[in-house]
């Protein structure tokens, strides 16, 4: 039998200490997630009143009536879906697919390529030139704008580039002999054992495209073209959702509803879906993040 080590009073204390510092984190990073969800489900006007912290004083769905009453709000939502779910799947392929040609130590000046896009991290053009060069591209209210600007990361190909290369080179070899080329090694191999990179990439830029507001306000004029996020700012920075709440049927319903519940409300519904979605993703995210820290 081995006898338990017997640990000394400053190593209990150090263990009390970091305990508290990290529920001191936690509350910290939690309770304004918690104090928005609580003030979208209490009655407006008495939200007004203050004092509300932990649970709801009067609970009212009429909040979420009114931000799902607006005539914009869907379409905002269906537009963010869809450039979300065409987002990540154009720029995880285009991704992989450089980062796989780099990732061949036969490849041509891959040396210089790699270091012109390290250059990219670091400089970039600007927000004027990035405006020109789309308006040019005829981008300017056009869904494509989401897209084409963000369909490739040069620090997603880093961690993709890193995957590949701890892929068995037998497997390329034998494929090869087989008489694959590169799109089917690619396409048939390299991409199904890719799984928890790709979902770390899915997941990275999925939350960008989902969180992404400042292209709507740049790039688009079309109302019918900006994402959820830009229709939250707006509602944010007019301070008034007076046409949202008059959407809502009844002088009931209208005395309870106020800017700052919309405001609130809107938030938790815009925020939901990403979270709903982070759990199935996290098995994946911890491994991809995981990948090149061990070598053995």
């Amino acid at each position: 039998m081995f006898a338990l080590k017997r640990r000394t009073k400053g190593e209990v204390i150090f263990d009390i200490i970091n305990n508290l510092v990290m529920l001191c984190v936690c509350f910290l990073t939690l309770y304004p997630i918690w104090y928005v969800l609580v003030n979208a489900f209490n009655d407006g006007n008495d939200a007004m009143l203050g004092g509300i912290y932990w649970w709801p004083r009067i609970i009212t769905l009429k909040n979420f009536e009114a931000v799902f009453a607006s005539p914009g709000i869907m379409l905002a939502m269906a537009i963010t879906v869809a450039k979300t779910i065409v987002g990540v799947a154009v720029h995880v392929f285009f991704t992989a697919m450089v980062a796989y040609a780099l990732s061949r130590r036969d490849l041509v000046g891959g040396k210089i390529y790699i270091l012109i896009g390290t250059v990219t991290l670091f400089f970039n053009g600007g927000l004027i030139p990035t405006f020109l060069l789309n308006r040019d591209l005829h981008l300017l209210d056009n869904f494509l704008v989401y897209i084409i600007p963000v369909m490739f990361s040069f620090f997603d190909l880093i961690i993709f580039m890193t995957f590949f290369r701890e892929i068995p080179d037998g497997l390329d070899e034998a494929a090869r002999i087989d008489g694959a080329n590169d799109w089917s090694i690619l396409l048939r191999i390299v991409l199904p054992v890719s799984m928890p990179v790709i979902a770390t990439i899915a997941l990275f830029h999925g939350v960008y495209q989902w969180n992404d507001y400042f292209t709507g306000i740049i790039y688009i004029n079309n109302v019918d073209l900006q994402p959820i996020q830009t229709y939250l700012f707006r509602v944010v920075a007019q301070s008034s959702s007076n046409t949202m709440m008059t959407a809502v049927q009844g002088s009931a319903a209208t005395r309870t509803v106020t800017s700052q519940s919309i405001k609130l409300a809107t938030m938790v519904v815009t925020t939901l879906p990403i979270v709903f979605v982070y759990p199935f993703l996290q098995r994946y995210f911890v491994k991809g993040m995981m990948i090149g820290s061990i070598k053995g």
